[in-house]
């Protein structure tokens, strides 16, 4: 008797618990549609830990019901996944996975999982990985109902695995567009690129093969991102507190989402040590490649805003060009390879930023075993003008043009030249002088280009004015000339494009002068398009500045 009452007590609990759960499940599922993702998060985990329980007892039955049981591990798989979806859309990827994973192990081929897991994968950039769950989700007899979108993933994924791949990156139809609609989805593609010990600062990117001028070095998505609809010299100081403030909060939610980001992000410099920093692996920073994690690390605040103070970046940086709408916009972001690499006064890399991704490309043909260097100021101020800004930012520059020009600079006659200007002195009469000082000082190939960099708001100025060219225009040299000097140092700039342009413009254009301009225009903008939509952008860049 008290074992047939044992029996009919656990049957009641039972169907206690099963009632419980049903209502679980109906509010969760409500939740969801309703697309309350945090709650939905919380009601779903209760369903899984009661689901799990009651298994659990049911499986220590001896009359346990097979057909119950298999009930319950398909409530529980389903549950999985759609606790998977609540947390990839609030973009906790690293629990949706795991979710994934578990629905997975009870049921190898759930469409939803499958499908789930794909877009999870896809959203984390690693694109064969989400193809192979696309076309697994292909497969199942479910597909035929949403073939058309999950075809549409299948290609999605290829396309971008192709170009995570190859770097094979073409913006032609929207820049020929005139940038209009969406900024273009990027694959993420880092290139024959290595992190090693810098003989500038502590670690640097360096090329592991010859990179052609324009061509890509790297493509990355930014970690995150605040944009102001101002421009950034017209934000005020609180504007610009908040701007930061919000920053500060968003990589602070990634940080506490994705275990693996912030391992990567903690990686980076803090400002002090930097002879000490862990010469990483360049693959931790491919997304394909997997890496155990723990959730016990943690990342404190103080350390956080350290590394962000040193490792953030500016859209609109005179190393880079913005398309698209983001003109219009005053952004700071953190990119984490591009935080590796360091700074010269002879750069040979530029940045393109296109919706949130960051485009790396060589602005001069880059050697084998080069660092890759980026200009976290203007290259084409004197000397005694980046030393100023350098101190600000902590940098101390030892390029071999701060080194020549650190010993030339204390020649009376640069000086006169460098205080007439300050003055009001004639610029073609100074850059007469400069280049007249140049050949009795007997000064040569790069370091000529050092010194007409340095002086080029004086040789820009004269080129833009007729008067000054009526003058001083047979006493210094052609327009391109000084052009070409100067890109053999600092490598390919916008501004340098454009006085080659306006000159085109000016006295004609033949073939043999057109291309030196598209050579230049694809080491200031990358091979990112083809040539009609390089004349387009060309058109649009360098027209809106005028």
């Amino acid at each position: 008797m008290l074992i047939a009452e044992m029996i009919e007590e656990t049957k009641q609990l039972l169907e206690m618990a099963e009632e419980r759960l049903q209502q679980l499940r109906s509010k969760a599922t409500e939740l969801l549609l309703r697309e309350e993702w945090k709650e939905a998060i919380g009601a779903y985990s209760q369903f899984i830990t009661l689901s799990k329980d009651q298994i659990f007892q049911t499986n220590q039955q001896q009359l346990s019901d097979p057909d119950q049981l298999q009930k319950l591990r398909k409530s529980l798989c389903l549950a999985l996944s759609n606790r998977a979806e609540a947390r990839s859309r609030l973009r906790e990827f690293h629990g949706a996975l795991e979710d994934c994973d578990q629905a997975l192990e009870i049921d190898g081929t759930h469409f939803k999982t499958l499908l789930c897991k794909g877009k999870i994968l896809l959203s984390l950039n690693r694109y064969s990985m989400a193809l192979d769950f696309f076309r697994a989700a292909l497969l199942h007899p479910q597909a035929s109902g949403s073939s058309e979108s999950l075809n549409g993933y299948v290609e999605k994924s290829k396309k971008m695995d192709l170009l995570a791949r190859t770097g094979a990156l073409d913006l032609s139809d929207w820049v020929a567009n005139g940038f209009r609609g969406k900024s273009p989805e990027l694959a993420e593609y880092v290139g024959v690129v290595e992190i090693k010990k810098s003989e500038i600062s502590g670690r640097g990117l360096f090329a592991a093969k010859n990179i052609d001028a324009g061509s890509l070095v790297l493509v990355t998505k930014a970690i995150a991102l605040e944009r102001s609809i101002l421009a950034g010299k017209d934000l005020c100081e609180d504007a610009q507190l908040v701007m930061w403030k919000n920053f500060i909060d968003k990589v602070a939610d990634v940080v506490r989402k994705c275990l693996r980001t912030r391992n990567l992000i903690s990686k980076l410099s803090s400002g002090e040590d930097e002879h000490e920093l862990e010469v990483v692996d360049i693959s931790l920073f491919r997304p394909e490649t997997e890496f155990q994690v723990h959730s016990s690390d943690k990342m404190e605040m103080d350390q956080m805003l350290a590394i962000l103070d040193v490792n953030s970046l500016t859209e609109d940086s005179v190393s880079s060009n913005v398309l698209g709408r983001n003109k219009d916009y005053y952004a700071v972001g953190l990119w984490l390879l591009p935080a590796l690499i360091n700074h010269s006064c002879c750069p040979n890399a530029r940045r393109l930023h296109v919706g949130d991704y960051l485009i790396v490309h060589a602005s001069k043909d880059i050697k084998a075993g080069e660092e890759i260097t980026f200009a976290y100021f203007d290259p084409l101020l004197p000397l005694y003008k980046r030393k100023e800004t350098s101190m600000t930012l902590g940098i101390h520059c030892r390029c071999k043009r701060c080194k020549f020009e650190a010993e030339i600079s204390s020649k009376q006659e640069v000086k006169e030249i460098e205080i007439g200007l300050e003055r009001g002195m004639d610029v073609g009469g100074a850059v007469y002088k400069l280049e007249e000082e140049m050949k009795r000082w007997k000064v040569r190939g790069k370091e000529r280009g050092y010194l007409r960099a340095s002086l080029w708001c004086a040789y820009s100025e004269t080129y833009r004015s007729d008067r000054s060219m009526k003058r001083w225009g047979r006493r210094i040299p052609a327009p391109d000339e000084v052009v070409d000097s100067i890109i053999n140092v600092v490598g390919g700039d916008e501004r340098l494009l454009k006085i080659l342009m306006e000159q085109l413009k000016k006295n004609g254009a033949g073939l043999m002068e057109m291309e030196k301009a598209m050579k230049l225009a694809r080491e200031v903008y990358g091979k990112v398009v083809k040539k009609q939509a390089m004349r387009t952008l060309l058109e649009l860049c360098i027209g809106a500045n005028e």
